[in-house]
């Protein structure tokens, strides 16, 4: 027997290089394979140089100035164009848009943690096993001086929602010895034994013990407001920025215009100075008044460039990405009306409907629920414990499990322990910044009520403004359209010169671009009226469900009767 052991401790000894993780090197010493490194130090300490080289032409193809001009005023000649109504652009940004994609599963994380916190009330089984052999130096032949105990323990640990915690468990052991006096050897014992302990001032009582599922709901619940919010800052992003790229284009129209108005110049006056009755200035002129529109005609091409990427970056549609040579047209043109407006009643909406409003009163419910833990945490730690036992012995396991189910043998024990902490500022203190914060909190919704009804206030009378706007901006297109056309006669007569016509034309096109300024920033005003009412502008209703990444929106349900557009992104789309 003695070998026996000695062989099972040298197996045993050998065996530990191969414990989990089947390491065979030093398992006290280090290892490179315990750190993973992805970035080396050249990677992460040395920063490249950026060398730009510079565009060489051979000598015969070296453009001149007006060649370079034309070749960037026809940076947009041939390029395919796709037509985007505001409509679609919502839908494509609502299936495709990536932050939104990644927004929409934070609210799937919230409830697997609801699920996390409900899981603590599981039943869990539990099992025990283990095998004993004792070979002791004894002085007495009353004592047993080699034994072999073997023994498993199944059970069921059941917590409670009432903060107390229930077990019932089976230990069944064989037990073998080479003392003499041992009534039965080998000898087996089966007991049945139930455990209770429920606490009954810290920590006792359903709302204490669930206090973890409750705020995680309450996360959950912050959760959904905050991609709601989410949602509607993208819809109204993108429509901002559809507006801003038709106000891009438009303006470039408007350059466009003017360089053709540039052009006729430089035709009229070089057909006068042909004539004898024009001069050479007024050619020079025409021609400062070509570059300089040439001039204005690249810039409004490059903002066309940065509007558009913008938007396609929000849309994020196959075949239209932001590398993408593509032109989105905006195929919604503005319909501005005047809107009459009952600010109170758009107050109220927006308190009602805003998310931010409704993040701060989960909040103030999240602090209620912490302030009422946090005085049962103060409270005293006592806890009842109650045991309850039948056991069964005999000389086979059929005997030990027969004296077991006659319920021979009793045992039973009940228990207080208790736990008064002296002093107890650790949890006062805890008590205190509960209350601190749902007071913060009460503050903060209050400034946040007035920044919100500012915002609606704010929003009306920008409508206001830009509507008045666009009227004065309309007279003064076409009184500057007169302006031009007369100016334009007075050259023919030569009672005006060049500078005149030009400067009559920049006056009619600033008037233009303040126009399709106004215009835009009346679109832009309403959306921002929307948002801050926490709606969307138009008549399309969106409703929106988690997105999860592993497979299937679980919680997409179709309204009955309607036919919803179903994207990936878990967002539902109905008119």
């Amino acid at each position: 027997m003695t070998h026996t052991r000695t062989r099972a401790a040298v197996a045993l000894a050998s065996l530990l290089p191969l414990l989990p993780g089947g390491c065979t090197s030093n398992p006290f010493g280090k290892d490179p394979l315990d750190k993973h490194t992805i970035a080396g130090p050249e990677r992460l300490r040395s920063i490249n140089a950026l060398i730009l080289e510079q565009r060489e032409y051979a000598p015969e193809q070296q453009p001149t100035a007006e060649e370079s001009l034309q070749n960037a005023r026809d940076r947009f000649a041939g390029v395919e164009r796709v037509e985007l109504s505001l409509d679609n652009a919502r839908i494509a940004a609502i299936a495709n848009n990536l932050n939104l994609s990644a927004t929409l599963i934070s609210p799937t994380i919230a409830a697997e943690q609801v699920s996390e916190e409900e899981a603590r009330f599981e039943s869990v089984f539990t099992l025990s096993a283990s095998v004993r052999d004792n070979d002791d130096a004894v002085a007495s032949a009353l004592d047993s001086s080699q034994s072999t105990s073997r023994s498993i323990t199944p059970g069921i640990r059941v917590p409670l929602r009432t903060g107390g915690e229930l077990s019932i468990n089976l230990p069944i052991s064989r037990f073998e010895t080479d003392n003499s006096f041992s009534l039965l050897n080998p000898a087996y014992t089966s007991d049945l034994n139930f455990s209770l302990s429920q606490n009954l001032l810290r920590g006792a009582g359903r709302r204490a013990a669930t206090h973890s599922i409750r705020l995680a709901e309450y996360n959950r619940q912050i959760s959904e407001a905050q991609t709601k919010l989410e949602v509607i800052r993208t819809l109204a992003e993108v429509d901002r920025a559809y507006w801003r790229l038709y106000a891009a284009i438009r303006a470039l129209e408007v350059v466009e215009q003017q360089y053709k108005v540039a052009q006729a110049q430089f035709d009229r006056a070089g057909r006068k100075e042909r004539a004898g009755t024009g001069t050479e200035v007024d050619i020079v002129r025409a021609q400062s008044g070509l570059a300089d529109r040439a001039e204005q005609i690249i810039r409004a091409q490059n903002d066309v460039s940065l509007q558009e990427r913008a938007l396609k970056a929000l849309l994020n549609i196959d075949g239209l990405d932001v590398d993408s040579a593509t032109h989105l047209e905006p195929a919604s043109p503005p319909d501005p009306v005047e809107y009459a407006f009952d600010a109170p009643h758009l107050v109220r909406a927006a308190l009602d409907n805003r998310m931010e409003l409704l993040e701060l009163e989960l909040n103030l419910a999240r602090d209620a629920a912490n302030i009422a833990f946090a005085e049962n945490q103060a409270l005293p730690l006592v806890a009842l414990q109650y045991t309850y036992g039948i056991n069964g012995l005999g000389g086979t396991l059929d005997n030990s499990i027969d004296t077991l189910g006659r319920n021979n043998f009793e045992s039973w024990s009940i228990g207080l322990n208790a736990e008064i902490p002296i002093g107890n500022e650790q949890r006062k203190s805890s008590l205190a910044q509960s209350i601190l914060t749902r007071l913060q909190t009460l503050a903060t919704r209050d400034a946040r009520e007035q920044a919100i009804t500012r915002e609606v206030y704010d929003a009306i009378d920008q409508l206001n403004s830009t509507w008045n706007r666009i009227i004065a901006a309309q007279q003064a297109v076409e009184l500057n359209a007169r302006v031009l056309e007369a100016e334009q006669r007075q050259f023919d007569v030569g009672r005006s010169t060049t500078t005149d016509v030009l400067d009559a034309d920049v006056n009619l096109a600033n008037a233009r671009l303040s126009e399709i300024q106004a215009i835009v920033e009346y679109q832009v005003a309403q959306i921002d009226l929307a948002f801050a009412t926490g709606t969307l502008l138009g008549q399309t209703k969106v409703d929106w469900v988690p997105r999860d990444p592993r497979g299937g929106d679980g919680e997409a349900r179709a309204r009955e009767g309607v036919t919803p557009y179903r994207p990936a992104s878990g967002i539902l789309v109905s008119p």
